[in-house]
């Protein structure tokens, strides 16, 4: 009996040992969370920081896949290919544990969007034709709030929906130049590189229309057609945000009106008396 005894002492102890570890391991993971979620949504010395080292990075990102069809025969793209990829997805990965609610993050369409980027990055050979695709990041960042919140810590928020604007015409105008470049290069259009096919997509989507660059046959018609469609869209988008009276962002306390006069003292939704602070400028 003493021997069995101490045997399940021994075995006690060893489960003990175990679970304390996995304890330990699980206060240590949900620590890492925690810290990552303070860095990606926290206003901290430190949060900023990190915030702005991941703006850089994200940016130096959306250059290269700009600049992907003009250096892709270059011997380093393959090299430079697999680094983004792997920034990507440490980027991805460290947001996935930063968010509160996993699955509700996994059914954003910005998330969506980044993993298709990441698969058209790990998998070049297959999806190469639509690497075009990859400059979304630049419209899922913008539509992340991300982006803006430097703006907000210096008071310059105003300014957030004319960003998005330029973000939105020009993530569309290097998708469709990528889109052309792909598809309709060399096929008697009179588009030899990537710079042809940013000049037909600028001039179409101003409707300038110089005629030295069309795209062949009824599909060709078509894109050019949807291309200055929503190009002017945009464009008119861009307009309003720039030239349209600014409006303050001040939530009102009974409705939520977000966006009111600089001088109004009512809301216009539902007439409470509002409080918005005035710096005297």
């Amino acid at each position: 009996m003493p021997a069995l005894s101490v045997v399940q002492d021994g075995k006690g102890a060893t489960v003990d040992k175990k679970r304390d570890a996995n304890r330990r391991r699980t206060r240590g993971f949900a620590r890492f969370r925690s810290q990552l979620r303070l860095l990606y949504h926290g206003h901290s010395r430190n949060a900023a920081r990190f915030q702005i080292a991941v703006l850089a990075v994200d940016f130096a990102i959306i250059a290269f896949f700009v600049a992907t069809p003009l250096i892709r025969d270059h011997p380093s793209f393959i090299w430079l290919d697999a680094a983004v990829a792997a920034l990507l997805l440490t980027d991805i990965a460290a947001r996935a544990l930063a968010s509160n609610d996993l699955g509700r993050w996994l059914l954003r369409l910005t998330t969506v969007v980044d993993l298709f980027i990441l698969v058209t990055l790990l998998f070049p050979g297959w999806l190469g034709n639509l690497g075009f695709l990859r400059i979304l990041r630049l419209w899922t960042l913008s539509r992340s709030g991300f982006m803006w919140r430097p703006l907000h810590k210096y008071r310059l928020r105003a300014w957030e929906e004319t960003g998005r604007a330029v973000a939105n015409l020009l993530t569309f105008l290097f998708v469709v130049t990528g889109f052309i470049y792909t598809f309709f290069a060399g096929r008697g259009s009179g588009i030899d590189g990537y710079v042809d096919a940013l000049y037909f997509t600028v001039t179409s989507v101003t409707t300038t229309g110089y005629g030295d660059i069309t795209l062949p046959g009824t599909t060709g018609k078509l894109t050019a057609i949807l291309v200055m469609i929503i190009g002017i869209s945009l464009f008119v988008r861009l307009a309003q945000a720039l030239f349209r009276p600014n409006k303050v962002f001040y939530p009102c306390p009974r409705c939520g009106l977000q966006k009111h006069d600089h001088d109004a003292v009512h809301c216009k939704a539902c007439g409470h008396i509002l409080n918005i602070p005035d710096e005297g400028s």
